[in-house]
């Protein structure tokens, strides 16, 4: 049986990597997550991307009648690992980069990766140690109200590697999309690897460098 941390049910306030002023009340501490209610959804927060937390008084949210959590209970500590697992198939918010999350699901998981669909992005291979966050839908919801026929829960199969860095040399030669299209520049043909440096040609035809520690998320347009 795992040990009652002594933050939980303790009201705080997160800064994440990318995002300020996550408050609610800690639901959930494993050894490498933590479960933040605010009121109406779950966080699932890695800790390695927590960047600071203080504990506040003067919330005026009142968390007395906390729901159910989305995932079954454990019995030993949660974990990432566990929670990406038990979320493959539920309809979910990630965030991952920039100012906007993604809406869809986990499809599979990897060793160090996992796959998300989405309706604007399709199949999303997403390096597991730039995930920010992670927050289940309700049972009933599904992103902007999709119906089954228009948001299928079993999108085209993928043959996938084991790790992000064999996944990402599939994808030699092809046009790839990588951190979502943020940054144009990191739009184009993976021409090359070598020395952790992914080369890809920009629309001029360009050169453009990316070290692999930096790689997010690579999908294909």
């Amino acid at each position: 049986m795992k040990n009652r941390h002594p933050l939980l049910d303790t009201q705080v306030e997160l800064v994440i990597s990318g995002k300020a002023g996550i408050r609610g009340k800690i639901i959930d501490f494993g050894p490498d997550i933590l479960v933040l209610y605010n009121g109406v959804q779950f966080f699932y927060i890695p800790l390695i991307h927590m960047q600071q937390m203080r504990v506040i008084y003067d919330d005026e949210q009142n968390y007395s009648s906390t729901p159910e959590l989305p995932f079954e209970p454990y019995n030993d500590s949660i974990s990432f690992r566990k929670i990406l697992l038990n979320s493959k198939g539920m309809f979910s918010e990630i965030y991952i980069t920039g100012n906007q999350s993604i809406h869809g699901y986990v499809t599979a998981v990897m060793n160090d990766f996992f796959v998300f669909y989405s309706p604007i992005y399709h199949s999303v291979m997403i390096s597991m140690r730039h995930l920010k966050y992670l927050v289940p839908y309700n049972a009933n919801v599904t992103p902007y109200s999709l119906s089954a026929e228009q948001f299928p829960l079993k999108p085209t199969p993928l043959t996938l590697a084991r790790t992000f860095d064999q996944q990402i040399r599939k994808h030699m030669g092809q046009f790839v999309v990588i951190d979502l299209g943020e940054n144009p520049r990191k739009t184009g043909v993976l021409k090359n690897i070598d020395l952790n440096l992914l080369e890809i040609a920009d629309a001029s035809g360009s050169s453009v460098f990316i070290h692999y520690d930096h790689v997010k998320t690579i999908h294909l347009p």
